[in-house]
């Protein structure tokens, strides 16, 4: 799986329009100020009261017991498997997601598990696809002790797995003796979308997170929540990867305030990835994927422009966008407007003219 950036070109225009990832906001001047007025403690000893009153927060807000302070998403996955399984385990998941294609290997690595990658489009496997990858208990087979599914599915398109179907992969784990994790890096942005609270859409989870540092803004900061005793052991290997953040309630606090004012404008970031998507569908030659969430897939390749190329011209524009896996990804988010959209849109269609 390859996520290429264009190169840094010295004759290109400063970056104007950021539509890399949603990873690459910036704090607003609101969160600024929540983040210098946080009242902070020391988090290793549980003396940090805005880290604990998010967490608080994020429990409820998932229907969970518990929940824990975490740098990054990618840590809330790897402390969520270390937790879950044992060494020689299986974790199943989509070939696509996550735990498989952007980790480094650290299941593997850390945990000593082998994940394997179950088929499906958009970047979601159905009820059927995990039904038929299980196989009986014996001591010939390793243990299958975890099931994992990414809420929105990034390399699927940011598609939104479907309640019905979340629900029946749930039923079908515990009817097996597996735990359920729910990697939740866009999960609020599913739940925008879909109406759907973040309490329902994680009910009968075993462990599911939120992302703080993608489409809600806060500079860093993802929250992990199952049972009070998943989180004791979660805490455990929060240590054993690093300790914990210490005065992290100035991290907390942009988490916080994300939650009281980042929310409900999700949905603008999602009118601008469909405003991308019926712009770019419009020129000629181009495949795009109709967006779900915030996230836009297209090719340009039938308009005679490799999607390597299209990306390193729109570079030189000032316009900032990654190719993955043979198409090119625009995220949008709160930094990205609709003049902005309205901008790439037309600097694809004269890039495609001249090709």
């Amino acid at each position: 799986m390859t996520y290429a950036p264009a190169p840094r070109d010295p004759e290109a225009q400063p970056v104007r329009i950021n539509l890399l990832s949603d990873t690459q906001t910036r704090p607003t001047p609101g969160m600024r100020e929540a983040i210098a007025r946080a009242e902070v403690g020391d988090e290793q000893i549980g003396d940090d009261p805005t880290v604990n009153a998010l967490c608080q927060r994020v429990a409820d807000l998932l229907g969970k017991q518990a929940a824990v302070f975490m740098p990054s998403g990618t840590m809330c996955n790897v402390a969520a498997t270390l937790t879950h399984c044992r060494p020689g385990d299986e974790i199943l998941a989509h070939e696509t997601a996550h735990v498989i294609a952007r980790e480094g290997g650290a299941h593997a690595a850390l945990g000593g598990f082998q994940i394997i990658p179950l088929p499906g489009p958009d970047g979601q496997f159905s009820p059927d696809a995990f039904r038929a990858a299980l196989h009986p208990r014996s001591r010939y087979q390793p243990p299958q002790t975890l099931v994992s599914v990414e809420q929105t599915a990034n390399l699927g398109g940011g598609t939104i797995w479907k309640k019905a179907d979340l629900d029946e992969v749930v039923q079908i784990a515990g009817g097996n003796g597996m735990a359920t994790h729910m990697d939740g890096a866009r999960l609020l942005n599913a739940c925008v979308a879909t109406g759907i609270s973040a309490r329902d859409m994680a009910a009968g989870w075993d462990s599911a997170w939120l992302d703080f540092s993608k489409g809600l803004g806060a500079p860093v900061g993802a929250v992990i929540a199952g049972s009070s005793a998943f989180i004791d052991e979660v805490w455990r290997w929060k240590q054993r990867l690093g300790g914990s953040m210490r005065q992290a309630g100035i991290c907390a606090a942009a988490c916080a305030y994300a939650l009281d004012h980042h929310v409900e404008r999700l949905a603008d970031d999602h009118a601008n990835a469909r405003a991308l998507a019926r712009g770019l569908a419009q020129i000629a030659g181009v495949e795009v994927q109709e967006p779900e969430t915030n996230l836009v897939f297209f090719k340009p390749d039938g308009a005679g422009v490799r999607g390597e190329n299209m990306v390193e011209r729109l570079r030189q524009h000032g316009v900032l966008l990654a190719t993955m896996d043979g198409r090119i990804r625009a995220c949008t988010h709160l930094d990205v407007t609709a003049d902005m959209i309205d901008e790439t849109v037309g600097l694809v269609r004269e890039i495609v003219r001249g090709a």
